[in-house]
């Protein structure tokens, strides 16, 4: 059963949910260097990252860098550890019963009722309180202020 949020209780969770989405935040960027790491170590080729991100059943050759091998098995530890962290924040989102749409930006939508019409207050990075909403079809850019709420 979906949870509605009023305008109160949405602002009410919104200190909660800025400390999960700026840790999400901060965890897709380093997710992100270690992918770029990856595929520098790899020459740009893709061989490395496939192998210390994709390919589990992947095994170096025999002439590969002993080294190499084990920073790359180490970088992908460290990635897959991150994106299980990442899996738990969202998970938390969802169990509000919130829609996380973009980490990089914030943008995190809540249903709410109006009138018996079902739309989104929504809330983007910078923005401490609900100022937005916009209806299930329009999307972000369907973005209207709550005082054209009607």
């Amino acid at each position: 059963m979906t949870r509605y949020y009023t305008i109160d209780s949405a602002n009410a969770a919104v200190p909660e949910l800025e400390g999960i989405v700026r840790v999400l935040g901060e965890q897709r960027a380093e997710l992100v260097r270690l992918r770029d790491q990856v595929l520098a170590g790899g020459g740009g080729s893709g061989e490395g990252a496939q192998k210390a991100v994709g390919d589990r059943g992947a095994r170096p050759d025999a002439t590969a860098d002993p080294q190499l091998v084990d920073d790359l098995r180490l970088t992908r530890l460290r990635m897959q550890g991150l994106i299980d962290q990442m899996a738990a924040g969202v998970a938390r989102i969802d169990a509000l019963g919130l829609t996380l749409r973009d980490i990089e930006h914030w943008l995190v939508d809540f249903p709410a009722l109006v009138s018996g019409r079902q739309i989104w207050l929504c809330l983007q990075r910078g923005e401490t309180t609900i100022g937005f909403w916009h209806g299930h079809e329009d999307g972000f850019a369907g973005r209207r202020p709550l005082a054209e709420l009607v």
